[in-house]
């Protein structure tokens, strides 16, 4: 039996594969591998996943986990251990980043170029089998252009600074009940300031016909497109496959930043686990 994790810093889904066919699906709370450590891993995976297994947790015998933090082989080390020692049944586990995930699940066995964008966005040039080439994302200060981050930041500034019509800004003001102590207080004194910074974005996309917000977001996109996607060698000849919550509700937006770029979109999904299920099977 297999078990694939597909790990983001919100929520870890976890399906278990028998002959091909999904047996369980559990979902825990999320973890960034690089944070953490071994111990720390081992025991989430203990206190989380494991009573939802049941006695399925003896019986997996391979395991396939992706995961946002996953970036070294000491990182991938210490979540492989963690998973060993909470499935020992399982003689096959292998720990790779949330990025071949995209890759896996968007282009399957066939060379492609696999992206990432929710709250954070990265790329890659994938050749069928592993990462050719990485534009490094840099996070949402110096880079993840397109991602819901960058779209909030963006957009919050459009406001403070009264960039936005006046009844846009006081529209959203109202309906997030913010203002700019509290803007400032979530961005600069609070962590996880990205996920505040992406919170925003369900209003830009209710309020996407508006002239100014729609210039936004198709403006970010393109920066995307110029600043990551141009710098793979030949690009123009692959498709450029999406993987996350702001390319699935932005589509519209992201085809016509691509095609002002001179891009082509394949596939567009919110999640990789169906296309991991089909890569692993």
């Amino acid at each position: 039996m297999k078990l694939i994790a597909d790990c983001g810093s919100t929520k870890i889904d976890w399906c278990a594969l028998n002959d091909g066919k999904v047996t369980k699906q559990v979902f825990t709370l999320g973890m960034n591998a690089v944070m953490l450590t071994e111990e720390e891993i081992r025991q989430r995976i203990s206190e989380q996943l494991i009573p939802e297994l049941g006695e399925l947790a003896g019986k997996i015998t391979e395991v396939y986990f992706y995961g946002a933090g996953c970036i070294s082989a000491e990182v991938c080390g210490n979540v492989a251990r963690a998973l060993r020692a909470n499935l020992p049944a399982a003689t096959t586990v292998e720990v790779y980043t949330d990025l071949l995930a995209a890759a896996r699940a968007l282009c399957g066995r066939t060379p492609g170029i696999a992206c990432i964008m929710g709250t954070g966005s990265n790329s890659c040039l994938y050749d069928g089998e592993a990462i050719a080439s990485n534009v490094s994302p840099l996070g949402f200060i110096l880079g993840d252009e397109g991602s819901g981050a960058v779209l909030g930041k963006l957009f919050l500034g459009d406001v403070l600074k009264k960039q936005l019509p006046a009844e846009i800004c006081a529209k959203f003001l109202d309906e997030y009940d913010l203002n700019l102590l509290t803007i400032i207080q979530r961005v600069y004194r609070e962590p996880q300031a990205n996920r505040f910074l992406a919170s925003v974005t369900p209003f830009l996309s209710k309020n996407i016909n508006v002239p100014e917000i729609h210039a936004l977001v198709l403006n970010a996109f393109r920066a995307f497109f110029r600043r990551n996607i141009k710098q793979y060698t030949a690009y123009e000849k692959h498709t450029v496959n999406f993987i996350g919550s702001i390319a699935y509700y932005f589509e519209d937006v992201l085809n016509e930043a691509a095609a002002a770029e001179g891009c082509k979109v394949g596939k567009i999904v919110k999640s990789p686990m169906e296309g991991l299920i089909e890569f692993h099977s």
